[in-house]
């Protein structure tokens, strides 16, 4: 890289927070960690500000900032604590610092990637819920603020090198008319050779375990249920400014193609890389140079066939679902989330079927449907839909509990 930079990580104790602090760790020697934040796993919260010497640490707690002071093990000095979501939304002002890596889990994450946009911050993106249940708002904070949006998740991170490559700029508006279509790839889970009737009895142990990624259990799940590549499509809707019409989910289980850009004059450009999260990490740190990572090469010789499918809309009805929310609007896709969320929840708890995520998903959907529609000009009005949302989803659990 050619100046130093230096990085804020909301969420550095999720799987994404570890990842960049590895990357930066090994490979980015010129980025300084400025400051973490974690929500719980305050052991982890403490020794990595420990080993990175940070300035900033923020606890959502009085009583994780104590748990904080009882764990800390070092001489050095101990980094300023700050506490609660507020303090995620004040940081973002901060001008010690330059990037932000948005990595917070949920719509939790949604307030401080919208601060940082308005405060004109490099935003490296993890967090899919910032651009499915906000996209339209952050989006203008990003262009009018002149905020630098760079995508880590993998499918958005090839797209992205897809259309830009190692170009110094980057312009989210003036693609369209040269693209026919995004092509954004999916595994298809764990159950992508199970039979439809074969879903009754999934368990959340058995939604955990992704052939190709390791996540967290949420993530999981929607991995499981492709909810997750419904969230990506309505984040590409948003983040590359390209009509619905245009984008497709292809299945193509061993994850080596991680997406495709097919161009106007016939094209295909495809990112190819071994389905491991530090390369669109490393790639979003070290932006617009590349730098060296631990991943690996492919070795084609190895590569005995490349398979692509059309995805199962019955067996996967939340892939549906997400297509028909981001035609709705704006406001539906909010209630897709929230909806999904209380359902995934009740799986992971045992309360309810594998099957049942996605009835109330579309009950939810069907409810908002016969609403007065919702304005949705600030956050506020985004959080307020947000919450009533997710209260008609946990009390609809209760008619479909085990």
């Amino acid at each position: 890289m050619s100046t130093s930079r230096r990085v804020f990580i909301f969420g550095s104790t999720g799987s994404i927070g570890k990842k960049a602090l590895e990357v930066i760790d090994n490979f980015h020697e010129d980025i300084e960690v400025f400051g973490i934040s974690a929500y719980s796993r305050i052991d982890c919260l403490v020794a990595q500000a420990i080993k990175y010497r940070v300035k900033v640490v923020i606890v959502p707690s009085t009583q994780s900032k104590e748990l904080f002071y009882e764990k800390w093990t070092s001489d050095n000095p101990i980094p300023k604590l700050l506490v609660g979501s507020q303090s995620l939304v004040d940081i973002a002002y901060d001008n010690s610092y330059d990037t932000v890596i948005a990595a917070i889990v949920g719509i939790a994450g949604l307030p401080s990637a919208l601060a940082a946009a308005r405060a004109g911050k490099r935003i490296l993106l993890a967090n899919k819920e910032v651009l499915v249940v906000a996209g339209d708002l952050f989006m203008q904070y990003v262009s009018y603020y002149k905020a630098e949006l760079i995508p880590i998740d993998s499918e958005h991170s090839a797209i992205f090198q897809c259309l830009y490559g190692n170009a110094n700029s980057i312009n989210f508006k003036k693609i369209e008319n040269n693209v026919r279509r995004i092509l954004l790839t999916a595994s298809g889970g764990p159950f992508l050779e199970y039979s439809t009737d074969s879903l009754q009895d999934i368990t959340p142990a058995k939604a955990c375990l992704h052939p190709k990624w390791s996540m967290g259990r949420k993530i999981s799940v929607d991995s499981s249920t492709m909810m997750n590549k419904g969230f990506e499509v309505i984040e590409t809707y948003w983040l590359f400014n390209i009509p619905i019409r245009k984008i497709e989910v292809l299945v193509h289980p061993q994850s080596i193609i991680h997406s495709m850009v097919e161009y106007i004059d016939g094209s295909v450009i495809a990112q190819l890389s071994k389905p491991d999260m530090g390369i669109p990490i490393s790639y979003a740190l070290g932006f617009p140079e590349r730098t060296k990572n631990e991943v690996g090469f492919i070795d084609f010789k190895d590569l005995m066939k490349l398979e692509f499918y059309q995805p199962d809309f019955v067996k996967f009805p939340c892939l549906s679902l997400a297509f028909d929310a981001l035609k709705l609007g704006q406001a539906h896709c909010i209630v897709l989330n929230a909806a999904n969320e209380v359902a995934v929840e009740a799986f992971l708890n045992d309360s309810i079927k594998y099957t049942s995520i996605p009835k109330i998903i579309e009950e939810s959907i069907n409810w908002y449907e016969k609403k007065t529609p919702y304005l949705l000009n600030n956050l506020d009005d985004i959080l307020h839909l947000d919450m009533v949302s997710r209260s008609f989803a946990y009390k609809n659990l209760s008619s479909i509990m085990k």
